[in-house]
């Protein structure tokens, strides 16, 4: 199965490329986290922005993200196939936006919170992982994720 997903996959296709996390999504190991990591150097330079714009970057990138993660998969015809990062992108940029001090203490927190909670699911991150499908599903859950490290965070920095 992975090797006919794999196959359908085009890294010349500009989707599939942004799908894949520029291609972070292809590690063998632990692709999700690798996206994830992949999405600070660009959180990085969002950060220059002032809120507004990161936020209105925020917003479409969720647009383009759900578009991008449906075309993908649907070429790949598999559902939310490991190597689709675009979401983990957007869910980490929402998380590391309500860090209190832009230090690499607080993004590894970041880093470590969003990825427990991407993976371990709890409610309703795993209700929606369940049972929304196309790109929206694909995205939803880890917006979520994001959404609940991003209050956590928030919550501990006050």
């Amino acid at each position: 199965m992975m090797m006919k997903a794999s196959k359908r996959l085009q890294l010349s296709n500009p989707y599939h490329f942004l799908a894949t996390g520029f291609g972070s999504g292809l590690s063998p190991v632990a692709p999700g986290t690798m996206g994830s990591l992949a999405s600070i150097p660009i959180w990085l330079l969002l950060i220059q922005l002032s809120w507004p714009f990161y936020f209105l970057l925020l917003i479409l990138s969720i647009g383009l993200g759900i578009y991008l993660c449906h075309r993908t998969a649907k070429d790949m015809q598999v559902h939310d196939h490991g190597s689709i990062v675009w979401d983990e992108f957007v869910g980490m940029w929402i998380t590391l936006m309500a860090l209190p001090v832009n230090n690499w203490q607080w993004v590894a927190f970041g880093f470590v919170l969003f990825r427990t909670l991407d993976i371990w699911k709890p409610w309703p991150i795993r209700w929606f992982d369940r049972n929304v499908s196309g790109g929206i599903g694909i995205m939803l859950d880890d917006i979520i994720a994001g959404l609940g490290a991003a209050a956590i965070i928030y919550c501990l920095a006050i």
